[in-house]
């Protein structure tokens, strides 16, 4: 059983993660753990909103939206729940006493000042943003040290190195190997890829995953991103973290240690398990979650990722040998991209393009702190828009 109950606060609830941990902590009340929903958010998707409202009855949710927000309220009354809107109401809730274990799976820059004010209000993270870190890893780095509160990766990548390190020594590894799929580009030249479609982009191969990530995918900027995330993650030099491509997707990461052995992870493609494991940790909890069938796994395999091709992952290196800003940079300008890219404004190739000129446009002279991480991010996409109106 798990030692203490947990209230939780799901940021996200109706996206890919956020209903596959409501999927995982089913399981876990079926069994008889002590879960409490407490707050749940959405940003458009306010008729998922209502069904998880009436299966789970929370304290309170954010419509993010101000729009949705206001149609949502002539729409539904539920007796007991606090409705809120908009960043404020965002940030209301996760300074809340009511709860006290976030799970943050909303995309991008915007999942950052509410897991810097979890933490500082004692609340352990289970953490799916990879930006937060990316952006802002050493704040958030010294706010753990402070609090003394826990943050967990959901991301399987990241959920593998941390099952792979349970028990072992920081001076025992010799490097940490994140695996990538390739997304749906691995086989396909630069030639073949530069004008894809946003449909192609979109065709994972392996993961179900949102719009954002699953282009980021296709670029490779999910891989760069994570690279960083476990740069901070597991206080890992950059030169001792690596990215291999393995096809099936079978190992989501592995450890090499100074003796020469290695530690793998290895489970099907789905986010449940590295969900609950984030949920229960340090425990293992049954599951009747699909297993491995090593008698119809043939092969698995992996190569070395092309940087020509994916310069995303290049990109991702450079810019936490700069340190300071430039990671904030490289994401704002990113997230633009996508954004642009989604909406069929520009071709799948200028999304690095535009990384890059933001890149070299900025010039790390600014104090590195959350105000500054803010202006910065929100010059870059103003800079970005204009020059695509």
């Amino acid at each position: 059983m798990l030692n203490n109950s947990k209230n939780i606060a799901i940021l996200g609830s109706t996206g890919s993660i956020g209903t596959n941990s409501l999927e995982v902590i089913d399981n876990l009340i079926r069994l008889g753990f002590p879960i409490n929903i407490k707050y749940l958010t959405t940003n458009t998707r306010i008729d998922e909103l209502a069904k998880q409202i009436t299966k789970y009855s929370p304290s309170g949710v954010v419509i993010q939206d101000h729009k949705a927000c206001r149609i949502f309220k002539s729409r539904y009354k539920f007796k007991g729940v606090e409705v809120l809107s908009g960043r404020e109401g965002l940030m209301e809730i996760v300074s809340s006493s009511g709860f006290n274990f976030l799970i943050n799976s909303l995309v991008g820059f915007s999942g950052l000042e509410p897991t810097i004010q979890a933490i500082k209000s004692g609340k352990d993270v289970a953490l799916a943003n990879k930006e937060t870190l990316v952006v802002a890893g050493q704040l958030i780095t010294k706010l753990l040290q402070k609090t003394k509160t826990k943050l967990l990766p959901i991301d399987s990548e990241h959920s593998a190195i941390l099952q792979c390190l349970s028990g072992e020594k920081k001076n025992s590894v010799s490097k940490l190997i994140l695996t990538a799929s390739g997304g749906p580009f691995l086989n396909k030249s630069i030639n073949e890829i530069k004008n894809s479609s946003v449909e192609e982009a979109l065709a994972h191969p392996n993961w179900k995953m949102g719009n954002k990530i699953t282009i980021d995918s296709a670029t490779m900027m999910n891989k760069g991103l994570e690279v960083i995330e476990a740069k901070w993650l597991f206080a890992m030099d950059m030169k001792k973290i690596e990215v291999l491509i393995h096809p099936q997707s079978i190992i989501h990461s592995m450890v090499e240690f100074i003796d020469g052995s290695v530690k793998a992870q290895l489970g099907i493609p789905d986010m449940k398990i590295p969900i609950q494991y984030a949920l229960t940790f340090p425990a293992r909890i049954d599951s009747d979650y699909s297993r491995i069938n090593f008698q119809k796994l043939r092969t698995l395999t992996f190569e070395q990722p092309d940087f020509k091709k994916f310069k995303c992952l290049k990109i991702a290196y450079d810019v936490i040998d700069k340190g300071g800003m430039y990671p904030a940079v490289m994401n704002a300008a990113n997230e633009m991209a996508v954004e642009l890219f989604l909406k069929k404004k520009i071709k799948f190739f200028q999304i690095t393009e535009i990384i890059e000129r933001a890149l070299d446009e900025y010039v790390n002279n600014n104090e590195f702190s959350l105000e500054n991480l803010l202006q910065i991010d929100t010059s870059t996409r103003n800079k970005i828009i204009k020059d695509h109106i």
